[in-house]
């Protein structure tokens, strides 16, 4: 993936590179430390976001889990360098699905808000009864 042309602040920086290590290994365990307590998470199978930090690290945590062959394509960042946009594909059951993380940081490089957008709608629909199945009594108590 080339950098090239992707320009972050510098905190936002060591922030992603620690987020693609943990995606890599997959392990979220340290996610909390490039996260903002106040975060927002905001859900392709929810209108309403996710707040505080915990809905985040919760919804983050469970997902790696659920993702298989996950590889990020493209990323993209905003003139500022303090919002990205990173593409990704992965399959979740017998699906293929494509998406987008739109992330954005603080300039102390913790993330703030995290969305996700995925398609197709089928994919979709399986990764969200997986997530369902792992956390529909949870994540309710965190809707902002």
């Amino acid at each position: 993936m080339s950098q090239s042309t992707f320009n972050v602040h510098p905190a936002v920086a060591r922030s992603l590179e620690k987020w693609h290590s943990m995606v890599a290994s997959g392990d979220l365990s340290a996610l909390s430390t490039i996260v903002h307590p106040d975060a927002v998470f905001r859900s392709p199978m929810a209108f309403k976001p996710y707040a505080p930090a915990a809905a985040l690290l919760m919804a983050l945590r469970t997902v790696v889990t659920l993702f298989r062959d996950f590889t990020y394509h493209r990323q993209f960042s905003s003139d500022d360098g303090l919002n990205v946009v990173l593409e990704f594909s992965a399959a979740v059951e017998d699906k293929q699905l494509k998406g987008v993380d739109m992330i954005r940081f603080d300039e102390e490089g913790r993330i703030v808000e995290f969305e996700v957008m995925i398609r197709p709608f089928n994919a979709l629909q399986a990764l969200g009864a997986q997530m369902g199945a792992r956390l529909a009594q949870f994540l309710p108590a965190y809707k902002a």
